[in-house]
């Protein structure tokens, strides 16, 4: 059975990134290919894959010829979007999903949830998401979402990061947040299992938790269909028409999709890895990269059962609890950059490239020493959009009329998801966000700056390595 320090050693050991024999494992692959889906044992628990003959021939229910809003993917923030416009009583929004909806990177999501950051807005943006998929689609629909609360902890390995950790307990009291900050006497008390004698103290966020997201989105989708939205699955957008009025100013006039236009004045573009092909569509630029990003799973661990979830911030990993067994993973320090977004990507995933990953393996070695001689049950490695100041791309685009962003969420897009929808639908409806949405506003960036590949890859890996204390947490 394949260990989390056999992995290691392999990955340290190998020259010219041979093969595993022998670990049970995918191969070491410096340019990851896509995993045929058929072929991903752990794809196939999280989403059922379909044989040729049950795949979904054209679109789920016929095209509207016309739409208030249409919003393009139906990952997190699509569906976020989507139920927060119905709440807002906007009638005739369509969501446009070119496969199934949470194709693409959310239904491989490690989908963690922790309400503090840095950040007052952001952690107001979380309070909501926790709000909608912790109790109000639950009462609007009679549908469990997924979520599991069994808390989160933040490691503090030196005596900043406890600092750091204090100064945000006390932004979350001024929020209503519950935490704690525990001694690591405390810390073992409450996880046995981790090794506390190279920490200073730990953050405790009781009411932190996990989002399912197959569950969290077909629940949002059931919300805004009972609103009068529609989601039309199995529809691949083709282009978007643009017009030119009166005062020389540019403006969205319609999208085109495989089976036929829908006029519209508004388009959300909540694509994900796709967003920069769709905003070209309609020539608006899109500063993001697809990434590879992976976790490992990990076989039955005992005496992990009901764990809260763990961040070490320096180590940059974090430990989710899955039944009882843990997800494995973090920000890659040489990520593996997704050159050519292949449109027809979707339930797939990459293999996993062991030397990148060697990192994660280390850190959770160290943090909780039962994982050096616990199995790998299975790996998850699919893409992820990055951008030059690790912060969300949203609101309207500069260059068009009636275009909107709500994508590049650097893996948080499903916790942010619930408060980032709540703005964007408000922005669309309102014209303007009701919370101070400057640091994820698109117009923040420079227009010479928004088409200049190389500086938007080479800026968006720096924004992993410089994250703020705190500020990258999945």
């Amino acid at each position: 059975m394949a260990s989390l320090s056999r992995a290691l050693r392999v990955a340290t050991t190998c020259c010219g990134r041979r093969p595993a024999q022998g670990l049970g494992l995918q191969p070491l692959a410096s340019a990851a290919s896509p995993t045929a889906e058929k072929n991903v044992p752990y794809q196939r628990t999280l989403k059922e894959a379909l044989g040729p003959s049950e795949v979904a021939q054209g679109p789920s229910q016929p095209l509207p010829s016309t739409a208030n809003v249409v919003i393009i993917g139906g990952g997190s923030l699509g569906c976020q979007t989507l139920y927060h416009l119905a709440k807002l009583g906007v009638s005739g929004a369509v969501l446009l999903e070119r496969d199934r909806l949470t194709s693409g990177t959310t239904w491989h999501t490690a989908g963690l949830l922790w309400q503090l950051r840095p950040s007052d807005v952001e952690v107001e943006l979380l309070a909501h998401t926790r709000r909608v998929v912790s109790r109000e689609l639950e009462e609007e629909t009679g549908l469990h979402t997924g979520w599991i609360q069994n808390g989160g902890l933040f490691i503090a390995s030196n005596r900043q990061r406890l600092d750091e950790y204090k100064r945000l307990m006390s932004l979350g009291k001024a929020y209503g947040v519950e935490s704690h900050v525990l001694s690591p006497a405390d810390t073992r008390a409450l996880y046995p299992l981790m090794n506390v004698d190279d920490l200073y103290g730990t953050l405790y966020v009781p009411q932190d938790g996990t989002v399912d997201p197959a569950g969290t989105c077909t629940t949002l989708t059931r919300a805004a269909a009972a609103r009068g939205a529609q989601v039309i699955e199995n529809c691949p957008v083709t282009g978007i028409r643009v017009r030119t009025d009166d005062f020389g100013v540019r403006r969205v006039a319609a999208v085109e999709t495989e089976y036929g236009s829908l006029q519209t004045p508004c388009v959300v573009n909540c694509a994900g890895v796709w967003a920069s092909a769709v905003g070209q569509m309609a020539g608006v630029k899109v500063p993001l990269v697809a990434m590879h990003h992976a976790y490992v799973v990990t076989e039955r661990i005992e005496g992990i059962q009901n764990m809260p979830n763990v961040r070490d911030h320096d180590a940059s990993i974090y430990l989710r609890l899955q039944g009882d067994a843990l997800s494995v993973g973090g920000y890659e320090a040489n990520p593996i950059f997704w050159e050519e977004v292949s449109d027809k990507f979707a339930f797939g995933l990459f293999d996993l490239d062991w030397d990148v990953f060697t990192q994660h393996i280390e850190g959770a070695i160290n943090r909780v020493p039962v994982l050096e001689k616990t199995g790998i049950k299975s790996t998850v490695c699919g893409p992820e959009s990055f951008t030059p100041d690790h912060k969300p791309l949203m609101g309207e685009a500069p260059e068009l009329r009636g275009f909107f962003l709500g994508c590049g969420f650097n893996s948080a897009g499903m916790m942010l998801g619930g408060g980032c929808g709540q703005e964007l639908a408000h922005w669309i409806v309102h014209g303007r966000p009701e919370k101070d949405m400057y640091s994820y506003d698109i117009r923040r960036f420079h227009h010479s700056l928004t088409d200049h590949h190389r500086w938007i890859r080479e800026r968006s890996h720096e924004a992993i390595q410089a994250l703020p204390p705190s500020g990258g947490c999945e």
